[in-house]
């Protein structure tokens, strides 16, 4: 099942009359009775049910909550360790590029001496083919080979999502990574490489706050090498935002460092929400004054707003607050939404419930 706060649209700190409130709403408008003609509403109606019934168990929900977390916790902990294992084996193929220099040296200076005596039989020098072989071996030796042969190959960049490789795609790409590299130095041996290779780009996640956006504070990230990068906030960051940081990846020997990719995920704890440069917010609304409507103040990240509840609002309503959202790159802005929710009192009222009771058996006093 998908994340039943998402399903029921309240935030996951939301109170047990809110959710009961969103489910009620959600139900009535999904309704198969109310939906004949769509053949997805039972299956729908289905889930909202699923959700209610456990978010509205606390027992329930605190099982969920905890087996929630753990996975973000797991999920940013696999995303430590691919950083880590990027960093080891960008030292690692720097090592090997080290020691592939140091045999280059030693075997410029043996053609060197060798040519200082003519008279003697001199043996052939060697390649830089078969000084890739005698390190790395002869798969090595082929792979940069046939690599080497095209100029203009450069080092492919992984821009899919890591999360649905397969540990075989992954074993491939980093492969492949290293093949790359070693073929870049066979063509630097060879003297056919105009410029430097690009290391590697670095993949990190950033949690942000609507507060963060909107005062463009700086944001720091922690490289495996203990090194720190940081950079601002900007317009036309938002939930889900990729900034590429140029220059500031891994850096190898012979090679241009590669770029830091930071993707920006909004925090779901506290009273806002992200969708594009809109920020939402949610109002618990009383009964009668959904039915009769008022004048409500709400907090916003701008401060105290003044918003009209219309008459007869249900929680499916969303009121626009025009230009107080984020700052989107144009330079314009986006709306702050409040979306309606009703609540009942604490303790039942007699009145409403003999009221409720005469409307739904159509006797009216």
């Amino acid at each position: 099942m998908r994340d039943p706060y998402s399903i029921l649209g309240v935030q996951k700190d939301a109170g047990s009359d809110e959710i009961k409130a969103a489910w009620r709403s959600q139900a009535k408008a999904v309704h198969p009775d109310q939906n004949r003609n769509d053949p997805d509403a039972t299956a729908r109606f289905a889930e909202i049910g699923q959700a209610y019934d456990l978010l509205k168990d606390p027992q329930k929900r605190g099982l969920y909550d905890q087996a929630r977390r753990v996975a973000e916790n797991k999920k940013r902990d696999q995303t430590i360790m691919q950083q880590r294992a990027a960093a080891r084996e960008a030292a690692q193929r720097a090592k090997a590029a080290e020691k592939l220099m140091e045999e280059l040296a030693k075997a410029q200076a043996r053609n060197a001496e060798a040519q200082t005596q003519p008279t003697e039989e001199i043996a052939k020098p060697e390649t830089a083919e078969d000084m890739l072989e005698r390190i790395f071996g002869a798969d090595a030796k082929a792979k940069a080979a046939s690599a080497a042969s095209a100029p203009g190959t450069e080092t492919p960049q992984n821009s899919a999502d890591e999360n649905t490789k397969t540990q075989k795609e992954k074993d491939d790409a980093r492969a492949e990574q290293a093949t790359s590299f070693f073929a870049a130095l066979l063509r630097r041996i060879r003297g056919t490489a105009p410029t430097a290779e690009k290391a590697p780009d670095i993949t990190a996640e950033a949690v942000i706050t609507v507060t963060d956006l909107i005062e463009q504070k700086w944001l720091t990230i922690n490289m495996p090498e203990d090194r720190e990068v940081r950079f601002p906030l900007e317009p036309g960051m938002t939930d889900g935002y990729v900034v590429r940081l140029k220059g500031q990846g891994l850096k190898l020997p012979d090679t241009n460092r590669g770029d830091l990719v930071v993707t920006l995920l909004a925090s779901r704890e506290g009273p806002y929400t992200i969708q594009n440069f809109d920020i939402h917010t949610t109002l618990q609304v009383s009964l009668a004054d959904a039915v009769l409507g008022y004048e409500a103040t709400v907090q916003s990240p701008h401060g105290e707003l003044k918003v009209d509840v219309p008459p007869w609002s249900g929680s499916d309503r969303s009121i626009r607050v025009e230009g107080k959202g984020l700052r989107d790159a144009s330079g314009g802005y986006g709306d702050f939404v409040v979306e309606v929710r009703i609540v009942l009192l604490d303790t039942p009222d007699a009145k409403v419930m003999d009221l409720m009771r005469h409307m739904r058996e159509g006797l009216y006093l």
